[in-house]
């Protein structure tokens, strides 16, 4: 028999720690990214485990990202939800950005919600704006899958068709037209950071066909999607990277953007959460 890899020792010891603290099962998961830590709200709280706390995970050094793993009900469903994620610019590894996905797996989280905060290049998007995640490209320059392949936790060469699961898709958009949220639907473009990008990279972007920019979300994809998880993707619009009129932006505006736009977001999660 062969003997358990590196990785899925670790994620067996994460998960250990994680079992000895939470009583609920978690149906599904979720990710919050900058600015959109308010869910955390309405979330019926069974537990909350620190990232530092956990074997083998890594822990949050971004401004707005708490840290936190929080355990327990939100619209009738077991959840289990990370309240702050990794980022590459960072310094981590493409696998220590992915490992909380694997624990959520062999938690037996088979749904997996990614939120985050992103600049639009498409110029009929606006800031404030929500959008639905209905593909993405890969810019960063490295993939989570890149290296010895564990056959247990999933294929050598996962499809990648459908990353973001057309049927979560459609829940959330008969959610946003019975809320009246305005909601737009587009590509993702995730790159390295933590600069943000010049006029002619945001060029560049919109012509490979991405509607907004950003410095998360796929490699989180890629890795759920190696496990067969499904996935639902959504992004507040928080900055306009149009090349002819980009002025400066900062970090505080962005947030505050976000946390302006959370409330749409949040009705669109819970209701995606509760149809499940």
């Amino acid at each position: 028999m062969a003997q358990p890899s590196t990785l899925r020792i670790s994620v067996d010891e994460a998960v250990a720690f994680i079992h000895s603290k939470m009583i609920l099962q978690p149906q599904i998961g979720i990710i919050l990214g900058t600015g959109l830590g308010g869910l955390i709200r309405d979330i019926e709280i069974q537990a909350t485990i620190a990232y530092e706390d956990i074997p083998h995970f890594p822990v949050s050094t971004v401004e707005s990202h708490h840290g936190r793993l929080i355990i327990g009900t939100l619209s009738g469903k077991s959840v289990l939800c990370m309240q702050g994620r990794f980022h590459y610019y960072e310094g981590y590894t493409m696998q220590e950005i992915t490992f909380p996905v694997r624990v959520m797996k062999a938690l037996g989280v088979e749904t997996l919600i990614v939120s985050n905060a992103c600049g639009s290049v498409n110029p009929y998007f606006r800031k404030g704006d929500v959008m639905i995640i209905a593909d993405h490209i890969n810019m960063l320059g490295d993939n989570p899958l890149i290296g010895p392949n564990d056959a247990t936790l999933g294929p050598r060469f996962p499809d990648m068709s459908e990353p973001y699961s057309q049927r979560l898709i459609g829940i959330a958009e008969d959610i946003a037209l019975q809320q009246g949220i305005p909601i737009r639907k587009g590509v993702y473009v995730a790159v390295a950071g933590p600069n943000l990008e010049t006029r002619a990279e945001y060029r560049f972007m919109r012509t490979i066909g991405a509607d907004v920019v950003g410095m998360s979300t796929v490699p989180e994809n890629i890795v759920a999607r190696h496990m067969s998880m499904e996935v639902f993707g959504i992004s507040v619009i928080t900055d306009e990277c149009y090349p002819d009129s980009l002025v400066p932006v900062s970090v505080q505006e962005i947030i505050e953007v976000a946390n302006h736009a959370e409330p749409k977001m949040t009705t669109i999660i819970k209701g995606v959460v509760g149809h499940v």
